[in-house]
Formats: structure tokens, sequence, C-alpha cells
């Protein structure tokens, strides 16, 4: 019998928001055992016991936020320099009972403890306090919830943190105690990567036995990345330049400039809009506006990030066009499409992410067209709840929002972006109760096992349709292409997909995150797993 999976995953810096999104999803849908390794930005979290005169200053004042979550315990602090893990596993003796929560919090105090032994440090527990502590000082915080057998939350260890922030609040409600860190107790901090990996066979000890899928956004630096000339390092992407590599023949389009084509570019100019099938040089533009469909790009054709695969327009960006809701309406009854799909560039230097834009637009079109599904490929919108939530709202038939490529090549190929605040986003669209759909481009350097988990990933917080396409340099200033994906491995990869459970899969060279969206969303809607594949 094989032993079950634990999916490790260091995401880096992580938003608390997206944290806490991320946890649920995987708290409610995952099929796998989770260990989520990552720092936040400056924050406070207020546990359900605790008391708010505890805050001693206002937050904002020392550059943190504050948050009420549902976690036992008092105040706390979390920040760089500082260890969070976040374990989503399901205890197999869990009976209904506070003991046995009681129980988990003992063996997560193990787990630290065996971790500051690696490091030469002699942690203890102290009656009647969680956490573990060096004499008077408490090296690491534990706050747990158990719902259902599963857990959510989890601890904090000290590597290197900013001890300072401590000063403004009464951490965990204990006012005659101190904080203490690794590294003051070891005489320096030890590289963050060496206590992740103390972390995770520390776990997997104690939790297990486990076969370990591990991915990493980043590699971790030297220190605890706190400091201002320590950020976390962007993987290194192998560099083999496309031109050394030709095209296969599997990847060659034959252009179809025949009259249904034609007809559907002079719509587009003639209402002036713009289409991600031209702006992203997509390859199936001749074959979609053949059969009159396009996928529109509101917002304007300029981006505010910079993506390492993308051949938008990075300019800055013109105002939002306030009569582009109406003309993508026009264009989609036009057309006489039943299933209409609405991109955008990343709008950061909006308040809302560009959320506005969307909600206006899909309101217009079910006016115009009320018969019309409409999907929507979004960004991020910064991981804003409230634009989420405006965008959830709206309910769109379809929520489209594309991891694009695996954990350990995000800081290469979307270094504004992030593997955790995406998948976040999919959960909470999800917890909306969305047909939520994301898509990967392969060819920039990842693994086939890393493709696996990010596949993994997304279908554990409940995406139900997904695709899977070759990436094409655009420009000799982008990503290289590293390998060319044969049909065969994208068709095995499609497999895959379909025995974790999506609704439809598309996985085969020339795939696009819109492509045959009409065909994914009635797949969806009837629930059965269907998978093709095209461009082969």
């Amino acid at each position: 019998m094989s032993q079950p999976s634990l999916q490790v995953r260091w995401l880096g810096r992580v938003a608390y928001v997206d944290a806490d999104a991320l946890q649920r999803g995987l708290h409610s849908r995952a099929l796998d055992d989770y260990l989520l390794l990552l720092e936040h930005p400056h924050v406070y979290t207020l546990g359900t016991r605790a008391r708010p005169e505890h805050v001693l200053v206002p937050p904002a004042s020392v550059g943190a936020d504050l948050v009420r979550v549902d976690r036992g315990g008092d105040v706390t602090y979390h920040g760089p320099g500082q260890l969070v893990g976040y374990p989503i596993i399901t205890l197999p003796d869990w009976r209904d009972g506070q003991s046995d929560v009681v129980a988990y919090v003992r063996a997560l105090e193990d787990v630290l403890i065996a971790v500051l032994a690696d490091f030469g440090v002699a942690g203890e527990r102290h009656d009647r306090l969680t956490g573990v502590w060096v004499g008077d000082e408490k090296v690491a915080a534990i706050g747990v919830k158990v719902a259902r057998g599963r857990t959510r939350h989890g601890f904090a260890l000290n590597v290197d943190p900013e001890l300072s922030m401590f000063e403004h609040i009464v951490p965990c409600g204990i006012p005659d105690k101190g904080v203490t860190s690794l590294a003051r107790l070891a005489g320096d901090a030890p590289p963050m990567t060496q206590v992740l990996d103390a972390v995770v066979a520390r776990f997997a000890e104690r939790f297990g036995p486990y076969e370990i899928d591990r991915q990493d956004v980043s590699t971790p630096t030297p220190s605890a990345s706190r400091h201002a000339g320590r950020q976390l390092l962007a993987p290194s992407v192998p560099r083999s330049p496309v031109g050394e590599r030709r095209r296969p023949e599997w990847m060659r389009v034959k252009a179809n400039l025949g009259e249904e084509y034609r007809a559907t570019r002079r719509l587009m100019r003639s209402l002036d809009l713009n289409t991600v099938c031209e702006e992203a040089g997509c390859p199936n533009i001749y074959e979609c506006w053949a059969d009159r469909t396009a996928t529109f790009m509101i917002l304007g054709e300029r981006c505010t990030r910079a993506c390492g695969f993308c051949l938008v327009d990075t300019r800055k960006p013109q105002p939002p066009d306030e009569g582009e809701p109406v003309r993508v309406a026009d264009a989609v009854a036009t057309l006489g499409l039943e299933h209409a799909v609405v991109t955008s560039v990343a709008r950061d230097d909006l308040s809302d992410g560009g959320a506005s834009g969307f909600v206006a637009t899909i309101a217009a079109i079910r006016r115009r067209a009320p018969g019309t599904r409409v999907e929507v490929l979004v960004p991020d919108c910064k991981g804003d709840p409230a634009s989420l939530d405006a965008l959830f709202a709206a309910r769109p038939d379809v929520l489209n929002h594309n991891l694009e490529t695996v954990a350990r090549l995000q800081r290469a190929a979307r270094p504004s972006a992030g593997y955790a605040r995406s998948l976040a986003l999919l959960a909470r669209a999800k917890d909306a109760g969305l047909v939520t759909q994301s898509g990967l481009i392969v060819g920039m350097g990842e693994t086939d096992d890393e493709v696996r988990a990010a596949i993994t990933d997304l279908r554990n917080v409940g995406v139900d349709i997904l695709t899977v396409g070759q990436y094409l340099q655009p420009s000799a200033t982008h990503l290289p292409v590293v390998r060319w994906w044969t049909p065969d491995e994208l068709a095995a990869i499609g497999e895959l997909a379909e025995s974790l459970g999506f609704s439809h899969v598309e996985a085969a060279p020339l795939v696009r995150s819109s492509y045959h969206a009409k065909r994914a969303v009635e797949a969806a809607s009837d629930a059965a797993p269907t998978r093709t594949a095209v461009g082969a």
C-alpha cells in the first residue's frame, strides 16, 4: 500500500488574506494533505479569545495590518523573518472533544522542539501555555482550528524577525513573558533553506509516514529575508535560445484569411475594440475569428505588469474608456455569440485593479444579449477582497484566472503576481459558487513533476476547467522556449488532469486559455469529464 502524499509548498512572502483564503479552499476541497510554508508582511492577528487592549498601538503606525481570525488564542505578530507553517491535514484518530485539539497542538510542539534541537537550541513546553519556549521567552507560537477532523492555521517559528514588532502588543496575551528568535539563541540566523528542510523532515516524521511532494516558489535567501538587501531570489531559468531549436511541425499554423476572419476583424475595428487574440499574438486567431469568436480585451491595450512570457504593451496605460462596455456588448450581439469571453490587461494603477470594468461589461452584455453566457479571464486585482467580491457578485458564468506556470518559475515569468495569490483567488471564486477555470503554459523550463504539482494544486482548490498549452516566445527579449512539449506528452498531462476530476480539460500544443471556451463551460455545467486534444 502506497504512503499518503504530503504536498509541501514554500510560497515565499504572502499577504495574510491570501494565505487564509488558500487555507480555506484546501481545507474544504483538497483530497491531499498540505503543509504551506511562508512568510507574511507585517501583520497582527487577533484570535477568538483576543482582547483588543492587548494591541498597544495603532498597527498602521508601525506599518502593520490588523486581522481578526478564527484560530484560538490571543494576539500575535507575523512578519518577515518568521517561518509560518499552515498544515491542512486530516487527523486520522479525530473524535469530537477538546482533548484531540490539545493532542494536535502538542504534536506541533514536538515538531518545533525537534527543529530547534537540529540547530543546537533546547526548546521546551510550559504548563498551560501553548507554543515552544526557551526559559521565559517564546520562540514559536501555535494557534489552530480543527473542523471535521481537518486542520487550519498552525505555527510561527521566529527565525530572525524584527523582535521590536512584538513590543507593540501583549504577545499571546501573556504580559510577563518575553519573545526571542532562533537567530538570537543560536548566535546567528541559520539559512532559511535549512530551517525549511528541518521543519519538513520533522513534520513528516511526527505526522507521517508521507510521500513528500515539495515545490518552492523561490530559493530562500541564506538569512530569513527580512532585511532590505536580502530579498527572495528569483529562480534561474535555463537559457536555451529559441532560435537554436526550430519550431516543430505541430506548432505551425496556417493562416486562414477568409471572409469570416475578415468580417470579424472589420467589426473589431469599427467598434474600436481590442482583442487578446491580436495583442497577445494567439496562434488560434485564424480559426477562432473564422468561427466568429473572439476574446475581448477591456481596459485598454497597455498593461501595468511586464510578465516574462507576454507580448502585451507595457507603456503607461490610458484612463479607462467609459463607453467600452457598451461597444463590447454591441459586438457580442452582432456576432450572435452564445458564449462571450472578456479579459483585460493588468491595471494596478486603478484602485480596484480593474474589477469595475469587468462588472460594467458583464452588465452591458446581459442587457444587450441576455441569452449569452459570459466568461471573464481576470487579473488578480492585487488580491483586494472588496474588488474580488464585486467581481464575484456580478456572477459571470465562468471565472477564469490563469496560474500560468509552475511554482518555481513564478518569479521569472510573472514577477508582479504570486502563486499563492492566484490559488487563493480561485479558491475564493469557488467559495462564491462560481464555475472556475485556470490555465498553464509549458515550455519555459518546468519539469513534468512540477507541472503535475501545479495541476494538483489547481484541482485541490476546486478549479473545474483546465487548459494546458505550449509556450511561444513572442520576442527575443522574452523568456526563451526551453522545451517543445509533444502532442503525446500534453495528452498525458490531460489524462492526469482527467483522473484528478476536472470537468473539462484542453491539453495540446496550440491550446490557449479561452480555446473552445463554449465547449468547456458546457462540459463543466454537465459535470462530465471530457478532454479534447487540439492543434496536434
